[in-house]
């Protein structure tokens, strides 16, 4: 582990001579479309994913593969609606297009809704990771769970606080690296002791139970294709195209075209990672019963990999690729934060260079203690049900974001100036209440298409305040 850190901060050091906010929040747009690209798919696969995706086969089979189809589509639309835009405008953050559209409350409103929503969603993802090593790990050196927390956010900023996005886009490169040869390494560790001497790669996986992708059975289901893939589209669009932290990478390529051929790219690839992972959960779940391993779910992976089952040298690649993924998602979080909560609250693109740059390192400080602070307070709590719902309570965040962005691209009204923090607090209450009425109601259950009924009413209450355009 003291390697890896080491390894990271070294390209730290590579990556950034010299600590400007330009480079910091656009990485001077000169970054490599591939190198982004590739980094990308560490960014996308949280801590959360590398131990979830190969838990979830057990109970949903490969279903997940029709929501990573419907990404795919979401990504096309991320590349061909959304950046234009974004590079039209050439402004530090994706928020700004709201206030060239509606005006200062609007991209206000844009901006808190991605601080909140990315900051609870990054400190839980990192909170699940830092509680994996510190059982497998720092327990037996007596480290209590704060210092472990610290430790981890202090290493993110050692590396980061100098070159923000221009550094990571070359750190996720190889985290990435890491995350897909640790899932790899297992794959090839597990793969002779399932499948039977003579059979098929293709045939193991078509006799298997759990190698079905496809559900068209019963609509109230979530496994249910068309929820999944549809919900696959919007997700994608608003968690990743209407997300400061996803898009800032994108941002930094050179031009628009070579932005577009990175999110074509990624969008390929993460389907064949996706796979990999989803292939890695049937040998999981097959070597968990035929040796009697009782975990399931997300603890099934961390099991297999720390408690013996595999030779020593698989519990070490488990942890530094478990490491990788957070670390890939925690760090461009973090710049993110700093970038948004710099630009478009504190405004320091107005200032004279030497103070906004002062005021920068002091936001990305103070932004790394904010979700240390998180991170102990969840686990202070000591309620999964009540963790669980704060995190999902993040993700209603992104449907107002869906339904401004939406308004605002395809509609040509303006809305009254206290429109957007309105439609951005009744549309998820809103959703909520219908959520929990609809079994009722309708006997529907809501799954991960949510966000469309989130969305869409933030879209509707945005229409009912709006007004004629000059």
């Amino acid at each position: 582990m003291a390697a890896y850190f080491g390894l990271l901060i070294i390209v730290a050091r590579w990556t950034t001579k010299t600590s400007t906010n330009t480079a910091f929040f656009t990485g001077n747009r000169q970054s490599p479309w591939y190198v982004v690209s590739f980094g990308m798919i560490g960014a996308s696969l949280s801590g959360v994913t590398f131990v979830s995706i190969p838990g979830s086969v057990g109970t949903t089979a490969l279903s997940y593969l029709q929501m990573v189809l419907g990404y795919f589509v979401g990504y096309l639309v991320v590349a061909y609606g959304l950046l234009p835009v974004y590079y039209r405008v050439q402004r530090i953050t994706i928020y700004s297009y709201l206030e060239e559209r509606f005006g200062r409350s609007a991209y206000k409103t844009g901006a808190w809704l991605f601080l909140v929503s990315r900051m609870v969603g990054s400190a839980f993802r990192l909170f699940l990771v830092a509680l994996v090593l510190q059982k497998s790990v720092f327990d037996s050196i007596g480290w209590p769970f704060w210092a472990t927390t610290a430790v981890t956010l202090l290493l993110i900023w050692v590396y980061t606080y100098k070159g923000g996005i221009k550094t990571i886009v070359w750190t996720d490169t190889l985290q990435t690296l890491f995350l897909l040869a640790a899932v790899i390494w297992t794959v090839l560790l597990l793969y002779p002791a399932v499948v039977p001497d003579g059979q098929s790669l293709v045939g193991y996986w078509s006799e298997n139970p759990l190698g079905r992708v496809f559900f068209f059975d019963n609509p109230s289901e979530p496994t249910y294709f068309w929820k999944q893939f549809v919900a696959g589209i919007f997700i994608t669009i608003a968690m990743t195209g209407l997300d400061q932290d996803m898009m800032q990478k994108n941002l930094t390529c050179r031009s628009l075209p070579e932005a577009q051929k990175n999110m074509l790219w990624f969008s390929v690839v993460l389907i064949g990672v996706n796979v990999l992972f989803l292939f890695l959960g049937i040998l999981l779940n097959d070597y968990a019963v035929a040796e009697g391993i009782a975990a399931r779910g997300d603890s099934l992976y961390p099991t297999v990999a720390l408690a013996g089952y595999l030779p020593p040298l698989a519990a070490g690649i488990f942890v530094i690729g478990l490491i990788a993924a957070a670390y890939s998602s925690a760090d461009s979080a973090l710049a993110a934060l700093t970038t948004s909560f710099s630009v478009d609250i504190l405004e320091v693109d107005r200032m004279p260079e030497e103070q906004a740059v002062r005021t920068r390192r002091w936001v990305h400080v103070g932004t790394t203690v904010a979700m240390a602070v998180v991170i102990v307070l969840f686990q202070s709590l000591s309620n999964d049900s009540v963790v669980n719902g704060v995190f999902k309570a993040a993700g209603y965040t992104y449907g107002p974001l869906l339904g401004l962005f939406a308004f605002a691209l395809f509609t040509r009204r303006g809305i009254r100036h206290w429109a957007p923090p309105v439609a951005a607090l009744a549309s998820p209450l809103l959703t909520y209440w219908i959520q929990s009425q609809a079994p009722l109601w309708w006997g529907y259950t809501f799954g991960f298409e949510l966000i469309l009924l989130n969305g869409g009413l933030a879209f509707l209450l945005l229409a009912v305040f709006s007004r004629r355009t000059a």
